[in-house]
């Protein structure tokens, strides 16, 4: 491995942040230019075969409270969530969210690139480098394979293993049709089998691991080197005009310090500064990145002046935007069989050791083979109300490639398991593609990198959010009680209905006999409401805070991702993303980094 130390000096140019987008594009600019000496500095620690991160089963494990792999971020108390604070899990290792999360492979929509309404960055321009970055796998006669690539480093296949359950039900699920290829850009309003960021091998893609760990280990790369366990406190300027950013002043990871020995303590987190030649790119995620710019001088200058930081660029749009999918999840029992879900290994009925010790295929399984990209019903969008139907013919009538859900069945019950009885349960997610709400976050304290800082997601501050999980859970309620494997609700997953409603939960063994929708009283719809609002949280999907668009539009980069009022200096994640996209943001977050490693060699006289 090459590990950065003092004695490398000055590099030409430095990733302030080695989650998704960063491996990506510092894997691809150091190959294609061996004399380009990088560093990649991550606050978390290295995940080279990690087994909780190469193995796909597990990925549970990373949203324990004790988590070393995720950062917590904790919002401010709302009252659209009833009081909570909510708490948003973001990557806290190398690969960043790539090496944690779901591993769904879900693109966006091409209509989303498209609003983003910037020169090379259109449907048109980023097909090509979501063909580049993977390998696809999946073969049927109605995938057209132009449409996927099938040389990148990406692997996408089914990992080798998929319960039995997923055809039982593509044929129950109501008028919805099953789409073979959701991920074409287009297809849209269906079902499909989903394929997975995981190997022929059953081995997670995470970027990491397909990017940066093969040319740190190939003996060719010596200009490659990376920092963990390390994190970015600001960007340095120069006192040029406009400033030049010419480094970065990072501290040593507190959560993450050895203790050398059981009478030593972990040492104090040190400071240092590293230089930069060319470039820096802030890349340490949409809660990170504004926190990291903001502690620079780069931002609004009311909360700069107020910390006594000096105004380095004044670009009020950062920190603001926050955006991410509402998310909700449905539990139920069901009569499936033990290897047809992964309750048996997140529970620990099935020793993972030894699960690991044999390869048993099921350690490639996320428990997810079907997900859907949803629209509703003219009459179901009327029961909605006045107000949601104006926005619906605004934003969704004549837009029919932009789904209003997306749904998502994992076979496992996706909470601790004590709180159930042994037994084999599936999970319906159902998460809204396009929230009209809007969060922000912003620093408290000028050199605190870890709590310092103030958070508001925004939840359901706007009333449609609400109504488009009030119809989520009403759809995906009826798909779950069509299913022949269906045993009921698990009572503590859902709504509290009084007693003798029509909506009442059932808690049968079977189901018989014809099956008609469940009717909803006022009283029912205000209960589903007020259990939206007590539990509505995060998709671990954030996204928005330093947009790409026009400065006085609160943009904070341009379309060649360069900081506003800055040189030498952009941003490389999920943070610049402007509007938000139909898909499991992950893909989003890969081509992001394939598209700044073309900008930035471009800019640098360099072929990726």
């Amino acid at each position: 491995m090459s590990t950065y130390n003092d004695s490398v000096g000055e590099v030409d140019i430095i990733f302030a942040g080695g989650g998704t987008a960063a491996c990506v594009a510092a894997g691809r600019l150091a190959k294609a230019n061996p004399d380009l000496k990088i560093l990649l500095v991550e606050g978390g620690a290295d995940n080279f075969e990690n087994p909780t991160v190469v193995n796909p089963a597990v990925y549970l494990s990373h949203l324990a409270p004790d988590s070393k792999t995720a950062l917590f971020y904790k919002s401010k108390a709302s009252k659209h969530l009833s009081g909570r604070e909510a708490i948003v899990p973001m990557g806290g290792i190398l690969g960043g969210g790539s090496s944690i999360n779901f591993m769904m492979y879900t693109r966006a929509q091409g209509v989303d690139f498209d609003s983003w309404n910037q020169e090379g960055w259109s449907a048109k321009d980023m097909l090509p480098l979501c063909n580049k970055l993977e390998t696809y796998h999946p073969k049927h006669d109605e995938i057209d394979q132009s449409l996927h690539g099938h040389d990148g480093p990406i692997h996408v296949s089914d990992g080798g293993y998929r319960g039995k359950s997923e055809n039982e039900f593509i044929d129950t699920s109501m008028n919805y049709k099953e789409i073979v290829d959701l991920q074409d850009l287009e297809a849209n309003d269906g079902f499909s089998k989903w394929h997975r960021y995981v190997g022929l091998d059953g081995k997670r893609q995470d970027s990491a691991h397909r990017y940066i760990h093969p040319l740190l280990k190939d003996g060719q790369h010596p200009n490659l080197h990376i920092l963990v366990e390390s994190k970015v406190l600001r960007v340095i300027f120069d006192e040029s005009s406009p400033p030049k950013a010419i480094g970065v002043e990072y501290v040593t990871n507190p959560g993450h310090q050895p203790i050398t020995s059981l009478s030593q303590p972990a040492s104090k987190p040190v400071r240092k500064i590293v230089k930069a030649s060319k470039l820096v790119v802030v890349t340490a995620g949409a809660l990170g990145t504004p926190q990291v710019l903001e502690r620079s001088g780069v931002g609004n200058p009311e909360i700069l002046k107020k910390l006594d930081i000096p105004v380095v660029a004044d670009v009020p749009g950062v920190g603001e935007n926050y955006q991410d999918h509402h998310l909700l999840l449905y539990p139920y029992r069901s009569n499936l069989g033990e290897g047809e879900t992964l309750d048996g290994i997140l529970s620990g009925r099935k020793d993972f050791v030894k699960a690991l010790t044999e390869k048993d295929p099921i350690l490639g399984w996320n428990g997810i083979d079907i997900c859907a990209k949803l629209r509703p019903t003219d009459t179901e969008i009327a029961a909605l109300g006045p107000d949601f139907q104006k926005d619906w013919d605004r934003d969704f009538a004549n837009a029919p490639q932009r789904p209003m859900m997306l749904c998502g069945v994992v076979n496992a019950f996706l909470a601790d398991p004590s709180l159930v009885e042994p037994g084999q349960y599936i999970t319906m997610g159902t998460y809204t593609a396009y929230p009209y709400s809007r969060g922000s976050i912003h620093i408290t304290d000028k050199d605190n990198p870890v709590d310092g800082y103030d958070f508001d997601t925004g939840f359901l501050s706007h009333p449609s959010d609400l109504k488009t999980q009030l119809w989520g859970y009403k759809m995906s309620r009826e798909i779950a009680r069509r299913l022949p494997y269906y045993k009921g609700e698990l009572e503590l997953g859902h709504p509290k209905f009084a007693p003798g409603s029509k909506a009442a939960l059932f808690s049968g063994e079977t189901t018989s006999g014809e099956i008609k929708d469940i009717e909803y009283s006022k009283e029912d719809e205000d209960a589903i409401e007020e259990w939206i609002r007590g539990n509505l949280n995060t998709t671990w999907h954030s996204l928005g805070t330093c947009a790409m668009r026009e400065k006085e539009k609160g943009g904070v980069v341009d379309k060649d991702l360069n900081v506003y009022g800055t040189r030498g200096l952009k941003v490389a994640d999920l943070s610049m993303v402007p509007e938000n996209v139909a898909a499991n943001t992950n893909n989003t977050a890969l081509v992001v980094g394939e598209k700044a490693a073309v900008i930035i060699g471009r800019e640098l006289g360099v072929a990726v």
